[in-house]
């Protein structure tokens, strides 16, 4: 993963969605990439004893689970702390009923922490497509573990 990537990830704001979901989608290059990344590092035929096709399939394969990884770990530690605020405004709001602004504060974080948990179904889509289309084009080269 590149340094920006790991960057990217510890600086990931869970307070503002918008920032959380730019940092996803940055995140997501690679698997938005992907076929791109294949053809300019897996070996055509006629190229195959000039590169090592294995190499690059299991380099990639290594980039395409650490990019998995570290945004399911950054997307559950926003739902982890999203939660923990939910939690405390609740626990404000028993003690003040009638404040509306609480309430206010409630519901977003609340439509927050559901956008968020959707981004753990858009990994679970995301996942299987770039792992298809890396086994298409390394299948020959690399055989990835069980």
């Amino acid at each position: 993963m590149a340094d920006e990537e790991k960057k990217e990830i510890t600086q990931m704001s869970c307070a503002d969605f918008s920032e959380f979901k730019e940092a996803l989608k940055v995140l997501r290059l690679l698997d938005d990439k992907i076929m791109y990344k294949l053809n300019t590092s897996v070996p055509t035929e006629s190229f195959a004893g000039e590169i090592n096709g294995e190499a690059k399939c299991r380099e990639l394969y290594t980039e395409l689970l650490d990019g998995f990884k570290s945004r399911e770990n950054a997307i559950k530690r926003c739902i982890h702390e999203v939660s923990n605020n939910i939690k405390s405004i609740k626990e404000q709001r028993e003690a003040n009923p009638d404040d509306f602004d609480l309430s206010k504060r409630l519901r977003s974080e609340q439509t927050k922490l559901r956008l968020m948990h959707s981004e753990l179904s858009v990994e679970e889509v995301l996942k299987p497509g770039s792992l298809k289309k890396f086994n298409d084009k390394c299948w020959k080269s690399f055989k990835p573990p069980k």
